[in-house]
């Protein structure tokens, strides 16, 4: 199961307190209590692993390390380490008590989320002319602590979306190596699938409803997964009642989404060709009126002109010259 959208309590480390000592070397006198160390910070950083985020599934709390004690003899405390939270780039962080957000984007990118408390003095650090032998002392900071949400909204180069059943994850597993669950009943992707064909990555987002904008079926949890893509991939099946209604049940449901996916550059494929008699198809194609073309994953030409729309949407990744 693919854990997108998560609400966890975050806490960074308090600061250790300062020590109350005093010299213990012969000849030597005076206030010899050292600070504490700092807490520990609370990070997240971007992964290429999109399932990372379950392991919040069940564990809804992380806590940074507290800084240690200072001690005498002017031995500081150590700080603590920074807890690291690793997070699938993509995946937009919200604080929910100050509501801020930002979000995850490139490999490798740390942000401090939680900000550990700052440490505490020792006596050492309250001697004055005045006061030559205090016994002042600092408790540590406290670590800052907050409920966080992480929702990831992943982004892929090519979305394949349709209605539930039109052959979208037979076509990712035929292009690529994802062998994600097919059969022959609706909703069989409940998650988001991803491929890699050469340099793009391809998602097949479960299949939409209508309905779906307002939380139907498999709901917007999955609406959200296409806002990233850059195109789309609308499949229809060949066997369906009516074809130009599936197609435009699932546009309606962008729509009310959000309109600027219609504005997505769109390929329009006709699934299951093989099912169905020629005509059918010439038949659909003209009611649709719009370019379509119709594939089927048991025909080698059919995979072969997908390739090719794919090669040229790698050709136009490249950097221009």
């Amino acid at each position: 199961m693919l854990i997108d959208d998560v609400t966890i309590k975050v806490k960074a480390g308090d600061g250790g307190k300062g020590a109350v000592a005093f010299n213990k070397n012969m000849m030597s006198l005076g206030p010899a209590g050292a600070k504490g160390g700092k807490g520990g910070d609370v990070c997240v950083k971007g992964v290429s692993d999109l399932s990372v985020l379950n392991r919040f599934r069940f564990k809804k709390e992380a806590v940074a390390q507290n800084g240690e004690n200072g001690r005498s003899q002017f031995l500081d405390g150590k700080d603590a380490e920074d807890l690291i939270l690793l997070v699938p780039t993509g995946t937009v962080v919200s604080n929910l008590k100050t509501k801020k957000t930002f979000e995850i984007t490139k490999i490798g990118e740390v942000v401090t989320i939680a900000k550990g408390g700052k440490e505490g003095r020792g006596n050492f650090h309250f001697r004055s002319s005045t006061n030559t032998s205090p016994k002042e002392f600092e408790y540590g900071k406290l670590g800052q602590a907050f409920e966080i949400r992480l929702e990831l909204k992943m982004i892929a180069d090519v979305g394949f979306i349709g209605l539930p059943n039109v052959g979208k994850t037979s076509l990712l597993n035929e292009l690529t190596n994802a062998n994600s669950k097919v059969a022959n009943y609706s909703f069989t992707t409940l998650e988001p699938n991803l491929g890699t064909y050469y340099e793009l990555i391809l998602a097949d987002i479960p299949g939409l409803i209508e309905g779906a904008s307002k939380g139907k079926g498999l709901g917007f949890k999955f609406l959200k997964h296409i806002e990233r893509t850059n195109i789309l991939f609308h499949f229809i099946s060949a066997e369906s009642a009516d074809p130009v209604l599936d197609y435009k049940t699932v546009r309606k449901e962008l729509e009310e989404y959000n309109k600027l996916l219609l504005d997505k550059k769109e390929y329009i494929f006709i699934t299951k060709k093989d099912m169905v008699p020629t005509e059918t198809i010439t038949k659909i194609k003209n009611k649709l009126k719009k370019e379509a073309t119709p594939i089927s994953i048991l025909d080698p030409n059919s995979i072969g002109v997908v390739k090719k729309i794919l090669n040229g949407l790698i050709l136009e990744k490249l950097p221009k010259n």
